[in-house]
């Protein structure tokens, strides 16, 4: 989308906001009610967006004027290239330059293929130059000791020894950057979530890598020895918020990386989420991660999950998951010729 259809998208939406078709935060709504009474929370939601979970080096506050808002636009369409992207790749084009693992080099592909959304984020009527709205310099709070223990977590990624060695949605298990959380992020695409709602379990499906969260309602934890990719989810009702609780988090999870932000957290970590439906398209969403293992200080993010066109269609993962048995046959590759390199320097040597 180029820079001119960005603001555009921006502008139409600060019109909206301005003339009452999203919910202001002074005027009381009236959700749509399940037949016992809670809030209808239904449907398919997204959170694409520009903004993404830390402030980006040169924002000092939170909260942007229209103009700002704007500005941070046009940047992304600049860094991106997404006006020049959206056009085919040139077939008769060359290999592009070895070591070049960009988003646009060898490690990627064009934003054509992208779709991390067309506007900064808004909340409860504000643009926002980040989710996290504490600490108040909207940066994740690692401790010395919880920054070393994530990079020492990190440099596992290093090795080609197996599957279990490589990162969690590279083998298909949970998407990349906390897609599906808790705290549910958003990534470079595939930014959906259904919700489906019963009295007793409310249930996230989450677009990738097209996991479900199952939420108990007024449930207990499970043993630390039951520990699910997306961790283990009670949720109570507090008025008209659904309040949900997610702890014993699965190891390899530990690290939620993607290119726009990453996310290291304990599988101790306690994540409390809060979904309240403010208007008919929007659901004001609040999460705040508590783990002393990593952070020095509980940190607290808002965002706002709007309504999307559905339905969503399988993510289908594994069925084109080509990258893994190649990273690893590349790896056995190496090792064949390392081994036969020393096996040709032994015998010059006799």
């Amino acid at each position: 989308m180029s820079t001119k259809n960005l603001i555009a998208s921006a502008a139409a939406c600060a019109a909206l906001c301005a003339a009452g078709t999203l919910a202001a935060a002074d005027e009381p709504y009236e959700p749509p009610r399940m037949p016992d009474g809670t809030p209808d929370m239904q449907g398919v939601w997204t959170n694409a967006s520009i903004t993404v979970l830390e402030r980006p080096a040169g924002l000092d506050k939170l909260v942007l004027s229209d103009a700002e808002a704007q500005g941070v636009l046009k940047a992304t369409d600049e860094f991106f290239n997404i006006s020049e992207d959206l056009e085919p790749t040139d077939p008769d084009a060359p290999a592009l330059a070895k070591g070049d693992d960009s988003i646009r080099g060898a490690g990627g592909y064009n934003t054509f293929w992208t779709d991390f959304g067309s506007q900064m984020g808004m909340v409860n009527g504000e643009w926002r130059s980040s989710w996290i709205v504490e600490p108040e310099n909207g940066k994740l709070p690692y401790s010395a000791e919880g920054g070393a223990r994530a990079m020492k977590y990190a440099s596992r990624y290093r090795s080609f020894d197996g599957p279990e060695t490589r990162p969690a949605a590279e083998r298909c298990t949970i998407g990349f950057g906390s897609t599906g959380g808790p705290p549910m992020l958003n990534v470079l695409y595939n930014n959906h979530y259904q919700i489906v709602q019963t009295p007793e379990t409310v249930g996230i499906l989450v677009e990738m890598n097209h996991n479900t969260r199952l939420v108990r309602i007024n449930g207990e934890h499970r043993p630390k020895a039951m520990r699910g990719w997306l961790g283990d989810s009670i949720g109570r009702w507090d008025g008209d918020t659904l309040v949900v609780e997610t702890t014993n988090f699965h190891p390899d999870a530990s690290m939620r990386g993607a290119i726009r932000h990453r996310v290291f957290m304990s599988p101790e970590a306690k994540v409390t989420e809060r979904f309240t439906r403010v208007s008919d398209g929007e659901i004001f969403y609040e999460f705040t991660v508590d783990d002393p293992a990593i952070y020095r200080q509980p940190w607290r993010g808002e965002m706002t999950l709007r309504q999307a066109e559905g339905p969503i269609y399988e993510y289908a993962c594994h069925e084109a998951n080509y990258s893994l048995p190649n990273i690893l046959a590349g790896a056995r590759r190496e090792e064949a010729a390392a081994a036969e390199g020393a096996s040709e320097a032994v015998e010059e040597g006799r």
